[in-house]
This record gives structure tokens, sequence and C-alpha cells, in this order.
């Protein structure tokens, strides 16, 4: 009886465990080969590894394709600039430059940078190498009056052109920054400072066309940069607004393969009420009143004899040397229960409202010079 007993076990643990056996045969095979048997155990792993992998990968797609849908529905894109209207706003922008050569602005209004100069107007602030403490949060506004005001040219050829198509409302701008790259320029990987600037943040590209880039990685000797969650092509004229997702919870940069020409772009932002500014914190600036001497022209030939699109070839970018910080970007976390959605009418404001959100959300989002 035992052994029939024992016998109609097996048998039953047999027909509830079927693999057991398969497994078992295919090793006492692989046994009658020598050390065919180790053989066929490593491959029969490596294949359940490549099927991981595989899963894995898609797995990654996926969540790549979901972050670039995030992206893509919290930016607005208009063309608005008529091309007449671009070359006439190229001229003021090499306006700009000329009245910086000559050393007409106060000192915080200009920042020289290789191949990428910014001009601050309006408000401007620290951020780079010029923090004494790097890191998300150490950004303050210089006190005010430190950078000149925002031209009339703004104002009048930008900013009442975007309100009256309904882009921003009236109002909303106190801080206008103009980047100027020149060909192989760059800005890496960052986010618009939360505590700094409300949102939306608006830019108008000028010059040539590019590409503004989300989610990379940058490297440098030799310079690198990975590849991107997400590319948004920047037309000359056109207009970028981003709010939510694009602006807040994702870096974003400008690669040096994607300024082929020259290129300018015009930032328009709104300081927030309660932005840190240095005298807050009891830090020494230079007086508003002084003006640094006249810069020392480079060039021969007058800028009215330059076409406005070769103005500044080499004179206009003498950089002032900084060291260009490594970025190393924490992604982005996918369980975020905020999810943001953009329409051409309450963008702007569901941008201010979000911001106040994540005051208090503890999300750290590694930026570096912007």
């Amino acid at each position: 009886m035992a052994a029939s007993g024992y016998s109609d076990l097996r048998e039953k643990l047999k027909s509830m465990t079927p693999h057991r056996d398969e497994e078992k045969n295919k090793y006492v095979d692989g046994a009658s080969n020598g050390s065919g048997g180790k053989g066929q155990k490593r491959k029969t792993r490596e294949s359940d590894d490549d099927e991981y992998e595989h899963e894995h990968s898609d797995d990654s797609t996926d969540l790549r394709e979901q972050e670039a849908h995030r992206v893509k529905s919290s930016i607005l894109q208009k063309n608005i600039f008529t091309p007449e209207e671009c070359a006439l706003i190229e001229d003021k922008i090499d306006d700009v430059v000329t009245q910086a050569e000559a050393g007409l602005y106060r000192e915080h209004t200009v920042d020289r940078a290789p191949l990428r100069n910014k001009y601050f107007f309006g408000e401007g602030y620290t951020y780079g190498a010029q923090l004494e403490k790097r890191g998300p949060g150490q950004e303050r506004l210089y006190r005010k009056g430190e950078v000149d005001e925002i031209p009339k040219w703004v104002h009048e050829l930008v900013i009442k052109r975007l309100v009256s198509s309904g882009v921003i409302p009236e109002g909303f701008v106190n801080s206008a920054v103009i980047n100027d790259y020149q060909p192989g320029g760059c800005i890496v990987s960052h986010v618009d400072p939360l505590h700094i600037f409300a949102r939306p943040i608006v830019s108008v590209s000028f010059f040539s066309d590019s590409a503004l880039c989300f989610g990379c990685r940058f490297q440098f000797k030799p310079i690198r940069v990975s590849e991107p969650v997400f590319v948004l092509p920047v037309r000359r004229g056109s207009v970028t607004v981003l709010s939510g997702y694009a602006a807040d919870d994702i870096t974003h940069c400008i690669r040096p393969q994607d300024i082929k020409e020259r290129r300018a772009v015009i930032i328009l932002r709104m300081t927030r009420p309660d932005a840190p500014r240095l005298d807050s914190d009891g830090l020494i600036s230079s007086s508003p009143a002084e003006r640094p001497a006249p810069l020392k022209a480079k060039r021969s030939r007058s800028h009215s004899s330059h076409s406005h699109r070769r103005a500044d070839a080499d004179a206009a970018h003498r950089p002032r040397v900084l060291e260009m910080d490594k970025e190393e970007n924490r992604r982005p976390s996918f369980s975020r229960s905020r999810r943001h959605s953009i329409s051409s009418e309450n963008y702007w404001k569901r941008g201010q409202d979000s911001s106040k959100h994540r005051e208090s959300s503890g999300r750290k989002v590694k930026m570096r010079r912007h």
C-alpha cells in the first residue's frame, strides 16, 4: 500500500507541476553530452535575459513617448511675425549689440559667453558660474535698476504684437532677455527658475530657424548631447509658449548642432513678486548708476557698412570667460498625479496657478546655465 500510495502521490505531483519534469529532462539531456549541460543551461538563461531586456526596452520607449506627449501638449506655438517685421526687429537687435560694444549699457545688462551673448532688460538675475552656491533655487534677481529698462522697440514691435494676438495679457511682461547665438552656440539643459519667473515662458525667434530640445543631457570635453525626449522646431518669426509640464517638469536646451547660422531669441517673462533679490540677502552689488568704460572696437569698418545678419561676427561676441557647467539631469518622475493641458485662451493663467501649487511639491529638477 505504501509503495502504491507513493506512486500515486508522485503521479499527482507530476500532473500538478509538469514544467519541473520538462526542466529536469533538459538538464538530463545536457548531462549526457558532457559539458554541454552547462551550455544548455546558460543558453536557456541568456534567452530569458534577452526577453527581459526586450520587455524593459519596450517599457522605456513607451515612457519616453508618454513624456514627449506631455511636453508637446503643454507648448503653444504660433507664426505671428512676417519676414518684413522680422527684418525690422533684427535691425533693432543689431543696435543692441552695437550699444553693448560701446559700453552704453549697465554692467549687469550684458553677459558674454562663448558663442552666445545675453542682454537683460527690465530684470536680470544671477545664474550658473555667477552663483556663490550652485544649484536650483540659488538664483537671485539683481537690485532694481542694475539692468537697463526694456527698450521701447521691444514694447512697440514685439510685446504689443503678442498682446493683440492674444498670446499674453497686457502688462504681463516685465523682463525681456535677448539671447544672441553664433553658429555652434548653445545653452545647456535647464528649467527657468521657478522661484524667479511666473509662467508661461514666451520666446520669439529671429535671424534663422533652429530647434528647442527637451530632456537632453550635456557632457563636455568634447561637448556631447544625449538624445532628446522631444524636439521642437522653432522657425524665424515664430512664437513659442512654454507652460505646465514643458516649462516645469523637464529641462530644455539649445544644442550646438541646431545653431547653423546666427540666431537670436527674445525671451519675455514676468518675475514673481516674491522672487528673492541680492540686496535682500545682504550681498554687495555695484551701484546702478555706474556704467563700464566703453569697449575698444575690434573692427575698423563702421557698423552701418555691414548687413544686419553679419553685424556681430566677432566683435559682438568677445566672451567673458565662464566655466560651462556639466549637466547631470535627474529624469522627471512619471508617477506625478498632476497633469497639465493647454489652450490658446487660458495657458498663461494655468501656468501662473500651477506655479503656486509647485512651491510645496518638493520636486527637484537639475538646472544649469541659462
